[in-house]
């Protein structure tokens, strides 16, 4: 008799097993063949005010390339500027208060850059890449951007590009060609 209600119980739980799992199979949905386009997903967000930065961002890293304390001073607070003006209103509340943070250290690094000599100024430049690039990983780019790195400034030191030819902000003419291409923002 105990071996009847042993094998009894065993087939009901090979029932509910076998049930179970055809039901699983059921809602196991393969989408393999679903094709998505996610190229566009992190430039739904790129707007205008944000490739105005990156514009005044370019021009001051032109001028550190160059040399030119003044026009570094003179594209620092143009980015002041354009920083300030930046409307995070589309982006979503979490996106708003990171940008919030990244705008209010950029615009602190590039005053800096406006009131400094040019050792100063690419002192500064290193956290103002740093904040660029966090923007653009929320703001998202409509042109193809090349995040470059020298290994000797300053214990390794990154900033934006729109060329992959490297030009050496943080050396200018001194080390020109020093560093590489780390990553392509697309």
């Amino acid at each position: 008799m105990k071996n009847l209600k042993m094998s009894i119980a065993a087939m009901l739980l090979l029932a509910v097993s076998f049930t179970n799992a055809q039901e699983k199979e059921k809602m196991n949905h393969d989408h393999g063949d679903m094709k998505m386009d996610h190229s566009k997903m992190m430039n739904k967000n790129s707007d205008a005010k944000a490739e105005a930065i990156l514009s005044d961002y370019f021009n001051l890293k032109d001028a550190l390339v160059a040399d030119d304390t003044k026009k570094a001073a003179q594209a620092g607070t143009k980015l002041v500027a354009t920083l300030k003006a930046f409307d995070m209103g589309s982006y979503t509340k979490e996106q708003q208060k990171e940008l919030a943070d990244i705008i209010e250290d950029a615009t602190e690094h590039a005053e800096h850059i406006s009131e400094s000599a040019i050792d100063h100024q690419r002192e500064h430049f290193k956290t103002l890449s740093k904040d660029i690039t966090d923007m653009v990983a929320i703001t998202g780019t409509k042109s193809t951007l090349y995040e470059q790195f020298c290994p000797m400034y300053d214990k390794g030191s990154a900033w934006l590009s729109e060329s992959n030819e490297v030009r050496n902000p943080y050396y200018g003419s001194k080390m020109l060609k020093c560093g590489k291409v780390q990553k392509t923002i697309q």
